[in-house]
């Protein structure tokens, strides 16, 4: 049997790390100016989770929600050489918090984005997801994913089958019953306990609480301790492993190192102790190797923005976050004719929207000549999007929309008969998403080349 992949869930938000130097007053007040020397970015919740969770494991595919918006877009280019998205739309902007440091010390933190997960009812792709993992890690940071009740049915229903890790949150919701392991720090477990207690009965009390197999409390340099249904005992940290005393190393990143650790290991089928211990000893080496911001990257960047673009991944979350069937089809489309008008009609009657990929004008000319297009990208897209069967246009660069259908995930592929199934490279994306492939009739006598040509 095909083992499934490893399947993180939970908020993701854009880390900013902002370094200069500091070696002046403000004349307006005594706070310290900081000269800017560089900038960088990385994902962090559940993003930082998934991709930790990703040196440990080959196959991991983060659901989590990003706003239509350069933090989300920026997000997506981290994300994407090393984890597979299921992202899921947000009500409001994604979240950043942008860290001010100068010598290396935090002066202060600028948080922005108060998007929330969408009240999501249904999802047939997140739920095909949650149904094949072979192992699950929530990373909670409180803005709705591990709250949202639908994805928690999801979650209940996994956690019957595969293990599932909880990494859970003081302003997020309580794990679902039956969860292999959940992983809150001392302080997050004083809190969920509502007093102030030895770790190890924080832990045992809150196994009995969250109905979960076993809870580990961890407790930084100190290592953490696992409580179960059969005994409490303690996970230290490596003496090799260990930051010198005198460093006051920066920890951001630990918790999800841990969680992450944790879930790969009971995914590859360790014990739970056996997964503590290994977690215990990954998160030590990653404080000791710089934390969260070992993985931190100059900026991205990005895409120029695009004739119908932001619109067409805004539609496309929307229509699956409701259950909707969302089509896709795609081509030149270089001087409009009766044809295209056909086979976009009967794209558009297969499902609830209607998303066309279009091909580029350098593409276009790779496919079809110099002489091509006639018409430019800006103007296809406008024309496309004037008729009634379109609902959005999305531009891409490359010779096939691969790319750009990974992204869209798209229930249905349209092309014209005039293909062979096995001519279309981009059918294997369609159907790793669990989508399917239609070839419709060419209306006969119609085609941009033939038309040039008269």
């Amino acid at each position: 049997m095909t083992r499934g992949p490893l399947v993180v869930v939970g908020d993701t938000l854009l880390d900013i790390d902002v370094d200069g130097t500091a070696d002046r007053l403000c004349p307006e007040a005594p706070v310290p100016v900081v000269d800017v020397v560089r900038e960088w970015h990385r994902a962090g919740g559940a993003g930082l989770a998934a991709k930790l969770a990703a040196r440990s494991t080959s196959e991991v595919v983060l659901l989590t929600a990003l706003g239509d918006d350069e933090a989300g877009e920026r997000l997506q280019a981290l994300l994407r050489n090393e984890v597979e998205v299921l992202a899921l739309p947000l009500d409001g902007g994604t979240p950043s918090k942008k860290r001010i440091r100068a010598g290396g010390q935090p002066i202060t933190r600028l948080d922005e984005g108060d998007g929330r997960l969408i009240d999501l009812r249904s999802h047939r792709g997140l739920a095909d997801l949650l149904r094949g993992a072979s192992g699950v890690l929530v990373a909670d940071y409180g803005r709705g994913v591990a709250g949202n009740g639908f994805i928690r049915r999801q979650l209940a229903e996994a956690a019957r089958r595969v293990p599932v890790v909880w990494d859970p949150h003081p302003r997020g919701s309580q794990p679902v019953r039956g969860c292999r392991l959940a992983t809150p720090n001392d302080s997050e477990a004083v809190r969920f306990a509502g007093e102030e207690r030895p770790p190890d009965e924080l832990a045992r009390t809150l196994r009995v609480a969250w109905a979960a197999e076993s809870v580990a409390v961890t407790l930084g340099a100190d290592g953490a301790v696992l409580a179960d249904g059969q005994q409490t005992r303690m996970a230290v940290v490596p003496d090799g492993c260990r930051v010198s005393a005198a460093v006051r190393p920066d920890t951001c990143g630990a918790g999800d190192r841990f969680s992450s650790a944790a879930a790969a290991a009971l995914y590859d089928g360790a014990s739970t102790a056996e997964a503590v211990d290994l977690a215990v000893e990954a998160a030590a080496r990653f404080v000791a190797a710089g934390a969260a911001s070992s993985l931190s990257e100059t900026p991205p960047a990005l895409p120029a923005p695009r004739a119908g673009e932001p619109s067409a991944f805004a539609l496309a979350a929307k229509i699956k976050a409701r259950g909707g069937r969302l089509v896709a089809t795609g081509g030149c489309f270089d001087l409009l004719h009766p044809g295209h008008l056909t086979l976009l009609e009967q794209a558009r009657a297969m499902g609830d929207a209607l998303v066309v990929c279009l091909n580029s004008d350098e593409s276009v000319r790779r496919l079809k000549g110099e002489t091509r297009p006639i018409l430019s990208a800006p103007d296809r897209a406008r024309l496309l999007n004037g008729l009634a069967a379109v609902d959005a246009v999305a531009v891409f660069d490359e010779q096939t929309p691969e790319q750009l259908l990974d992204r869209l995930a798209p229930d249905v592929w349209v092309k014209g008969g005039d293909y062979a199934e096995a001519e279309l490279p981009e059918a294997a994306v369609v159907r790793r998403h669990g989508g399917e492939v239609v070839l419709v009739p060419v209306l006969d006598g119609y085609s941009t080349t033939r038309l040039v040509t008269r």
